[in-house]
């Protein structure tokens, strides 16, 4: 007689885990068993998903705040506990860019003896598999559909708007290209993950796993999930602020009963992710609060947000629909509007840096209609023509903006936006050695250099290690040196106050009669001098 050998997976589909499906199996294949491994549609797509978008953010050069980041980990490979500041011969003590994410970082690079360039460009498919697996695991805390999480990457890719917004921890397709790499990657998908914790354990369906001798359960969970919160607020503050707006979202939405041992749960993960961002020692997480330093370059962030954004507008009518349905108590909904408001008193208080939230506050709107659009058929017409909608809105985010990232140039045929392509500056670094002062102009090199090991007589970002007025005196001093009417005696005064000894300078500035000519770039005609 045949044996039946049936098996299945108990979790809800979608979920990461593969199916396996019933059949019939006979003689030696009973005895090995006979369920055959079908994977998730978004297993198949994610991997697909993964490889393409690895391969488009290889192909294209670093850029941007790649250089920052390069520095961050150049300085830690110089020394791991007393690092100097990334941009210049400063004491670093202070930095915020000295987090868990980079210490760990400038550790790979001492072991394996790889740059800084090198380390940033690895930490890209490595910050992507954890957006991917945070977001399979965030939607299907929110559905069992199982092509939800499939739609919600779609929506989260494509649906911005048909003006490029590039920024660290804009998560369109074409700014990935870009910013995999950065900390605001991995900081997201962390907060994925810890929505998707925080969610079950609002609705019970967390795992409990210890139990404490007051007989509160959990408390071990609750205070691993604490510590995530507190590990994303080190890596990256300003994500820190929608992580914990969604931590709120979701225990206000779902959580129920609030006796005396649900606070307690909560209050040691608040505690947990206090005691975590308290005790890193490189930095005062909590002293960012009031620091304004960066807001003045943070306010384009709200100069051309329907262009930037309009697209997602075409969640309004899912989240809508969940506000309906849910008593108006669910965390999307709830999620969205908090963002909403922390948005608007970046603009009305002048605190533009909480406009770095923007790309966040999308995701209610995205995963809203990922997960109505992901319903079984038959569909009603509003939910077709929402359907219709979405898919028009991806192919125009698609042809406008985001499909240039995937499609190379040489098999474009209706020439789609590029992604931006910087220069490389390693031909600089065979000259400069490491530690040594660059007086630089242009817009590339002084973004860039530094993630070679140089450094810049006046940094381009601000930085709470290094008081404002006095980068801004920096800055002065660089312009009035690079002056046409500086005299010698000046530039040798700035050059020695700074203990500068090259130059860099583009094609349309005049080499001082001091310096000599060491190198030029054929690519972008700047040229290296040693100051005499």
């Amino acid at each position: 007689m045949p044996q039946t050998h049936t098996t299945s997976t108990t979790r809800a589909a979608g979920t990461a885990v593969g199916v396996l499906v019933r059949r019939t199996v006979r003689g030696a294949s009973a005895l090995r068993g006979g369920g055959s491994w079908r994977p998730t549609p978004y297993q198949a797509f994610g991997l697909l998903f993964y490889l393409v978008t690895v391969l488009a953010y290889w192909a294209v050069p670093l850029c941007c705040d790649a250089g920052q980041h390069a520095a961050v980990v150049e300085r830690l490979k110089d020394s791991l506990l007393r690092p100097r500041h990334p941009m210049a011969d400063l004491p670093g003590a202070g930095s915020p860019y000295y987090s868990p994410y980079s210490v760990t970082q400038g550790v790979l690079a001492r072991l394996t003896g790889l740059g800084g360039w090198e380390v940033v460009r690895l930490a890209g498919p490595l910050n992507l598999l954890v957006l991917l697996t945070g977001i399979g695991r965030l939607v299907r805390v929110l559905t069992p559909r199982p092509w939800a999480p499939v739609l919600a990457v779609g929506a989260m890719t494509l649906l911005w708007g048909t003006e490029r917004a590039w920024w660290s921890g804009y998560l369109n397709l074409m700014s990935m290209t870009g910013n995999l790499g950065y900390p605001s990657a991995f900081a997201i998908g962390l907060t994925f993950w810890a929505w998707a914790l925080t969610g079950a354990r609002a609705r019970g369906r967390g795992r409990v796993r210890f139990v404490g001798p007051s007989g509160l359960p959990g408390l071990a969970g609750y205070a691993g999930l604490g510590a995530l919160y507190g590990l994303i607020l080190l890596i990256h503050p300003i994500t820190a602020v929608a992580a914990v707006l969604g931590a709120v979202a979701f225990v206000a939405g779902w959580q129920h009963g609030w006796r005396g041992a649900v606070v307690a749960r909560w209050g040691v993960a608040a505690g947990a992710t206090v005691l975590l961002a308290w005790s890193w020692p490189y930095f005062d997480v909590f002293a960012l609060a009031g620091d304004d330093s960066v807001d003045g370059i943070h306010r384009q962030l709200y100069e051309r947000l329907p262009g930037q954004f309009w697209l997602a507008l075409l969640g309004l009518p899912a989240l809508w629909a969940r506000w309906r349905r849910d008593s108006r108590r669910d965390p999307l909904v709830l999620l969205f509007a908090l963002d909403c408001l922390v948005v608007a008193y970046g603009w009305i208080s002048g605190h533009y840096t909480y406009g770095r939230i923007l790309g966040l506050t999308l995701v209610p709107l995205q995963f809203a209609l990922a997960v109505e659009l992901a319903a079984p058929r038959p569909w009603g017409r509003v939910r077709r023509a929402l359907g219709g909608a979405a898919a028009a809105g991806a192919c125009v985010g698609f042809l406008t903006v985001q499909g240039g990232a995937v499609v190379p140039r040489a098999l474009d045929p209706v020439g789609l936006e590029q992604p931006s392509r910087w220069p490389s500056y390693s031909w600089v670094a065979r000259h400069v050695g490491r530690g040594e002062v660059v007086i630089s102009d242009g817009h590339f090199a002084p973004r860039s250099l530094p993630g070679y090991g140089p450094n810049l007589a006046a940094p381009i970002w601000p930085d709470p290690a290094l008081d404002d007025r006095e980068r801004q005196r920096r800055l002065a001093d660089v312009r009035a040196y690079l002056a046409p009417t500086s005299s010698r005696a000046e530039r040798t005064a700035i050059a020695r106050r700074h203990h500068a000894r090259w130059l860099l300078l583009t094609r349309w500035k005049r080499v001082p009669e001091e310096a000599v000519v060491v190198a030029w770039s054929g690519e972008t005609g700047e040229v290296l001098a040693r100051i005499g």
